[in-house]
């Protein structure tokens, strides 16, 4: 496995976290997506914010990819126990992600060409980062099990195999296979457009699940557990417009309008801008906040002036709310966005301007509000209470 050597070093902007490891694309995209990611040209090396949770961090994002040796950097007991939990749940990691990757030829130069071409095609058509990772990953799967035919030898039955030979007989997800489709299918749709015809290729049948919501009062139970100010702003500005995590991390003081009372999405899912409404009394909690913490760039920032607050610290924020608040559910972020829609449908919004509030391209994706919503669901009535 490849190794990466990390070490706390002095930079021109403070404290950091220098990465030291030969050049690799895969590595190199991985350090890119981390928060406050830079590359020194002078020392030939990659450093990252430092904080207290900086190794968990890198242990987690390296996984299965690359051994971070974190044996020069001094660490506290705190720090040791959050280490040993990420590296036993990595080990479980390394293991499913050995047992998936058998068989798999080395990606040949010709494909590296043909990545690094879906790459720059992505990045000018401005995929995000994760999107970008995500897809070119799964399309250097896919070149390395055809080897060793290239891309220009493939036809449609080549993404047939691999799903019948290699995701199925290793247990892969549903959600891996459907991402492999979607990233062969855009790959042949604009790289190699004679190659392969798109429109063949199929997508597994898609899954219906409802989703997760939170009743009013395990909210607030959340939101009044949460002693410090930053987070309880945070996990309230979510569930009061309906917010992804991307979109709230990424939020800056001048997207608040408050003569309009509105709240400013840029650019989130699809590259769509979008406003939401903002109450009284959000506004309040906003000017409050701000007048304490005095944000420089991103309305939330992280450990460092300017930084992007992390989202690992986000969802732990949220973790850590939950047990306080005693809830045994595992809820994630994206619960209390559901949470949001649903209660607003409850209360009678008209569905199509839920839709609007949450960005949703299709009507189709909000409609499935309705068949979690107790609104109507309590007043059926079961014939067993007639017996």
């Amino acid at each position: 496995m490849k190794n990466i050597i990390i070490e706390r070093v002095i930079h021109d902007s403070g404290n950091r976290i220098a990465l030291r490891f030969p050049y690799d694309q895969e590595l190199n995209c991985i350090v890119k997506e981390l928060t406050d990611a830079q590359w020194s040209s002078d020392m030939k090396y990659w450093h990252i914010s430092d904080g207290p949770d900086v190794i968990s961090l890198l242990l987690k994002a390296f996984s299965g990819k690359a051994k971070v040796d974190y044996s020069s950097v001094k660490i506290n007991l705190a720090e040791k126990i959050r280490i040993k939990k990420e590296e036993e749940g990595n080990r479980r990691i390394v293991k499913n992600s050995n047992k998936a990757g058998k068989d798999l030829s080395p990606l040949s130069k010709s494909g590296e060409v043909d990545i690094e071409k879906y790459r720059r095609w992505m990045e000018a058509n401005r995929y995000p980062d994760s999107t970008i990772q995500t897809y070119t990953s799964m399309m250097a799967k896919f070149l390395r099990f055809i080897s060793p035919k290239e891309a220009s030898d493939c036809t449609s039955d080549d993404l047939i195999r691999i799903i019948n030979e290699y995701i199925l007989p290793n247990s892969l997800s549903y959600s891996f296979q459907n991402q492999m489709i979607s990233s062969v299918k855009k790959f042949y749709g604009n790289i190699y457009k004679t190659v392969i015809d798109p429109g063949k290729l199929d997508r597994p049948r898609s899954r219906h699940r409802l989703p997760n919501v939170l009743s009013k009062e395990d909210v607030k139970k959340i939101l009044t557990s949460l002693a410090n100010e930053k987070h309880r702003v945070m996990l309230s500005l979510i569930y009061a417009c309906g917010l992804r995590r991307s979109e709230l991390l990424e939020l800056i003081p001048s997207d608040i309008e408050r003569g309009r009372m509105l709240l400013r999405i840029r650019q989130s899912k699809g590259f769509k801008d979008r406003i939401v409404p903002l109450s009284e009394k959000t506004i309040g909690m906003l000017n409050i906040y701000i007048e304490h913490y005095k944000p420089i760039r991103y309305l939330f920032e992280g450990q460092w002036p300017g930084e992007m607050y992390s989202t690992s610290s986000l969802e732990k924020v949220l973790k850590n709310a939950c047990k306080r608040a005693g809830l045994s559910k595992e809820v994630s972020l994206h619960w209390l966005r559901h949470s949001y829609a649903t209660h607003l449908l409850e209360s009678g919004t008209d569905i199509t301007f839920i839709q609007e509030l949450l960005g949703h391209k299709s009507s189709r994706t909000t409609e499935i509000y309705l068949h979690i919503t107790t609104k109507s669901l309590q007043k059926i009535r079961s014939p067993f209470d007639d017996l």
